[in-house]
C-alpha cells in the first residue's frame, strides 16, 4: 500500500476533475480560436473555468492569465515588470527563500542590469515588514515575496507587504503557488497586484497555471506569437487543463472551512508525535503560521536521502529538505537560510498531507519514522559519540 505525503510536490487529481477534464480530450476537442460552433463552446468554457480561479482569490475574471504553471507566472511577473518599468528604475526586492522559479529569474536579470535585494528570514522563515521598508528605495520597481514556503510551509505577512507596497506606489507579487486552495486569499484585501498559481498542487492537472495581474497593470508578453489570453500569452489554450484547473479551485475553496482545521489537526498530531518520540529533533518552520498539511522535521546525526529511501521501502512517500536528490551536494538554500547549519539541514524530511490523507495513515508514518530514524542512527559514528557521551555524563 502507498502512503502519500509529499503534496506539496504534487497532488492527485480529484476524480470529479479527470471526469469533467475527459470529454475535452476526445468531444469537445476544437481550439477556442475558431469560429465554429465546438470551437465557440469550448471558449465559453474556457471563461466560465477563468472565473473560477478568479473566484477563488476575489480576483475579476478579466484579471486571469492561464499559463502553463507556475514557473511560467513568476517568470512572466518578474521579467515582465522589469522590461515594461525599466525605465523607472531597476532595482527589485525578494526574499532568499523564494522557489527558484523567482530566485532563479532574478539571478538572469541581474545579468542584465538589475539589482536585487534578497531579504533574510527570521528562525521561522518569515520576511520582516521593517527589511521590507529599509530595503525600498527611489529606483525600486518591485517587490517579491512567496505567500508560503514551499518547504518549510511558513506564510509570510503577505498582508502587510502589499499594503506597504500600495503605499509606496511599487508592484508587489506574490508567488502562491503553495497557498492557492489551501489558505484564504483575497487578493484585492491583501493588496496583491499579481499572483502566480498552478492547477496541480491543488487537485488539479499538471502543465496549467495562471497570473493573476490586477487591472491596469501593463506588463510585456513572456510568450509571443498569437493573440490568446487577450494578446497578452501566446499559445493554443490547454483547454482540458484549464476545464480541470477551474473545477479544482472551486472544489478546493469551497472545503477551505473542513479541509484547513482537518489537515492542521492532523500536522500537529504528526509533528507533536514525531517530536516526541525521536530525540535530536526539530520542527523547521513557524509553528502556527504555516500551512495547514505541511510537517518539515530536521533529525540530527544522519541524511535525509537515507530517511526517504527507508520510508520509500515501507511504502511512504515524502521528500528531502535538502536538495542533494537533484544532484546537488548542497542542502537546502531555505534550511540554511533560517539558520540550520548544514548537518541538520541534511538530515531533514518533509512530510505534507493532503485532501486524501488520512489519520489511519498519519498513525502509520508515527509508527514507522521513528524506528527508521533509530536505526540509521545506529550506524552513525556521530550519533555513537553522542551516546557515549551521555553515557559519561559529558
Amino acid at each position: 500500500m502507498e502512503y502519500y505525503f509529499d503534496n506539496a510536490a504534487t497532488t492527485a487529481v480529484r476524480p470529479e476533475v479527470a471526469e469533467a477534464m475527459v470529454q475535452y480530450f476526445t468531444k469537445s476537442y476544437g481550439n477556442p480560436s475558431s469560429i465554429y460552433k465546438i470551437a465557440q463552446k469550448n471558449k465559453t468554457a474556457v471563461e466560465r473555468a477563468r472565473g473560477q480561479v478568479a473566484e477563488a482569490i476575489n480576483a475579476n475574471a478579466n484579471e486571469i492569465y492561464f499559463t502553463a504553471g507556475g514557473s511560467e507566472a513568476d517568470n512572466w511577473a518578474i521579467k515582465g515588470v522589469a522590461e515594461s518599468y525599466g525605465d523607472k528604475g531597476k532595482h527589485i526586492i525578494t526574499s532568499c527563500i523564494e522557489h527558484h522559479a523567482v530566485l532563479h529569474t532574478c539571478e538572469y536579470l541581474e545579468t542584465k542590469g538589475y539589482e536585487v535585494t534578497y531579504l533574510p528570514v527570521d528562525e521561522y522563515g518569515l520576511v520582516s515588514l521593517d527589511d521590507v521598508k529599509k530595503a525600498v528605495r527611489d529606483d525600486t520597481i518591485l517587490i517579491t515575496v512567496m505567500f508560503a514556503n514551499n518547504e518549510i510551509g511558513t506564510i509570510e505577512p503577505i498582508a502587510e507587504i502589499g499594503a506597504f507596497a500600495r503605499e509606496k506606489g511599487i508592484l508587489f507579487h506574490t508567488d502562491a503557488v503553495q497557498a492557492v486552495g489551501h489558505v484564504p486569499i483575497d487578493v484585492k484585501a491583501m493588496n496583491i497586484d499579481m499572483l502566480s498559481m498552478s492547477g496541480h498542487k491543488f487537485y488539479g492537472p499538471k502543465g496549467v497555471g495562471a497570473l493573476y495581474m490586477r487591472k491596469g497593470i501593463k506588463i510585456t508578453p513572456l510568450i509571443h506569437g498569437g493573440a490568446q489570453e487577450r494578446s497578452r500569452r501566446a499559445g493554443t489554450e490547454n483547454v482540458p487543463g484549464i476545464i480541470g484547473m477551474g473545477l479544482a479551485a472551486e472544489l478546493a475553496v469551497k472545503e477551505l472551512d473542513k479541509e484547513m482545521p482537518r489537515l492542521t489537526a492532523l500536522r500537529d498530531k504528526l509533528i507533536n508525535s514525531i517530536l516526541e518520540k525521536v530525540p535530536y529533533s526539530r520542527l523547521n518552520g513557524h509553528p502556527t503560521k504555516r500551512l495547514p498539511g505541511n510537517a518539515n522535521i530536521s533529525f540530527e546525526y544522519i541524511e535525509g536521502e537515507s530517511i526517504l529511501l527507508l520510508l520509500d521501502y515501507k511504502g511512504i512517500c515524502a521528500s528531502s529538505g535538502s536538495a542533494c536528490t537533484s544532484g546537488s551536494l548542497d542542502p537546502s538554500h531555505v534550511l540554511l537560510a533560517i539558520g540550520l547549519p548544514h548537518e541538520k539541514a541534511h538530515g531533514s524530511v518533509r512530510l505534507t498531507m493532503g485532501h486524501f490523507t488520512t489519520e489511519e495513515q498519519v498513525d502509520y508514518v508515527i509508527q514507522e519514522l521513528p524506528p527508521i530514524i533509530e536505526r540509521l542512527r545506529m550506524m552513525s559514528p556521530l550519533y555513537e559519540e553522542i551516546l557515549r557521551k551521555n553515557k559519561k555524563g559529558e
